[in-house]
């Protein structure tokens, strides 16, 4: 029985075996897992191919990279508020509200995305220089983050179009337009970062085109790579996905009530990313003092460690649809059962990935950069993260099942509480006896603590009977 099978029944209220709730757990979660095991794999590349440029290029990404995490992270939150609804409509069957919410959410979000293009713009000349980035590589930090700001609006419809097919449990072709929109970067990347150049082959000599960007480069392949992603998801979202295309007759509605619950379960999303993404920038200024090496080291070993954490992002969310149906269609015992499944399985995943980062800590940094010193204390620090993944995959998958119920405001308190209470704290305590190592410490401790209250939120069960079904 397909995935897509198994969801009709949980709307059509029948009952799922224990081992058809791990079949559909496991089948909508892996083509996210893998698209995001793409995605990364393309990063990697990304950073490999800017920190052959030296680790002063590689900071002048890295000294910015908490900050487009934040501008994006902020002004895609909204995505969730209408997402989550379109999940629990199609569980509840009511496709026609399902696609009202659907065209509402277009409008909204690219108005939220414009303003933020306007406030980052706005900000961009000094933000390297307010997160204790020295001239060196302030110009290029500046350019960067520009680019990558004026495609903000199109990240945000990308992510919102993928966000909607999955809702429908179609997390097949958001994994292919992902998967093609990192293929797509780096060959842009290839174009734009590097000049034109000869490449000899077989006694022969091809020349390479090459705009020679560099850095800047990397911003505007990923922008573009983004660009014919979002076409084709658009696309497929409007005129192949039966749920969600508009039926003749149908006119584009706009109902303030929609609008204002997409805000109250985004709010509190936005809220938690504006306090994870502000803890990152002030890490950043926390490391930014220990000179380019550690700057580089700390850009790059986020970047190796996320090819650990971020299939779990793909676990939860297949989490959140699967749970927003559940909710939509009145199935809350279903909804926990699979909840406590899928979160098991996002643990034993990120525990083999952890125990691979461990042992090949030098190798995953070694790949980004060829600075010896930056492989050296990039190895250190991952080796420490490791022993968190476990945990840290806890908190993620947990975090889809309450969101996929609506609950999202606790969940935001908890990661306040984690990342302002426990790892800043700890890193300015650590950061002077320890330099990164002690940052990455506090990191390791931090996570274990947000993974256990995540657990505890879970098996205690308030986030079902809190859900608005």
């Amino acid at each position: 029985m397909s995935s897509e099978q198994l969801l009709a029944n949980i709307r059509d209220g029948k009952t799922l075996t224990k081992g058809q709730m791990i079949f559909l757990s496991v089948m909508l979660s892996l083509p996210a897992i893998m698209s995001q095991l793409t995605s990364i794999v393309m990063q990697y590349i990304d950073a490999a191919m800017v920190g052959s440029l030296g680790a002063e290029a590689s900071a002048a990404i890295g000294i910015v990279a908490s900050s487009t995490w934040f501008f994006s992270g902020v002004s895609m939150s909204i995505v969730q508020g209408f997402s989550i609804q379109v999940a629990q409509y199609i569980g509840a069957k009511r496709f026609a509200k399902a696609r009202e919410i659907l065209h509402q959410s277009y409008y909204v979000v690219m108005g939220i995305s414009l303003a933020f293009v306007c406030v980052g713009l706005l900000i961009s000349s000094r933000l390297p220089l307010w997160l204790g980035g020295d001239g060196s590589i302030a110009a290029n930090a500046t350019m960067y983050f520009r680019i990558y700001i004026g495609f903000l609006p199109v990240m945000a419809m990308a992510r919102l179009s993928g966000a909607m097919l999955q809702c429908t449990g179609n997390m097949k072709i958001p994994g292919i337009f992902n998967s093609l929109m990192c293929v797509f970067d780096v060959f842009f990347n290839f174009l734009f970062i590097f000049p034109a150049r000869a490449l000899g082959i077989g006694g022969m000599e091809i020349m390479l085109p090459g705009l020679g960007l560099g850095v800047a480069g990397a911003a505007l392949g990923t922008g573009i790579a983004s660009l014919v992603s979002m076409c084709g998801m658009v696309w497929f979202l409007l005129k192949r996905t039966p749920m969600l295309e508009k039926e003749e007759g149908e006119k584009p509605a706009f109902h303030r009530e929609d609008v204002t619950k997409a805000f109250r379960i985004a709010l509190p999303i936005a809220f938690e990313r504006m306090v994870v993404s502000g803890g990152s920038v002030v890490t950043t200024r926390i490391v930014a003092p220990l000179g380019a090496v550690s700057i580089a080291a700390n850009s790059l070993s986020v970047t190796a460690e996320s090819l650990c954490y971020m299939p779990c992002f793909g676990i939860a969310e297949a989490a959140s649809t699967i749970t927003g149906q559940c909710i939509g269609a009145g199935r809350k015992e279903t909804a926990k059962q699979m909840g406590g499944i899928i979160l098991l399985f996002g643990m034993a995943l990120m525990a083999c990935s952890g125990t691979l980062l461990y042992l090949f800590a030098p190798q995953m940094i070694g790949f980004l950069t060829p600075d010896g010193a930056v492989q050296a204390l990039g190895a250190r620090v991952l080796r420490i993260e490791a022993f968190a993944e476990p945990l840290y995959g806890a908190s993620i998958v947990a975090a889809g099942v309450l969101r996929g119920a609506g609950d999202t405001l606790i969940p935001s308190i908890m990661n306040l509480v984690s990342l302002w209470a426990v790892r800043i704290p700890l890193s300015f305590l650590l950061v002077r006896p320890y330099a990164l190592i002690g940052v990455w410490i506090a990191m390791c401790v931090e996570l274990c603590f947000r993974g256990t209250i995540f657990l505890i939120r879970f098996l205690r069960g308030r986030w079902i009977r809190m859900s608005n079904s």
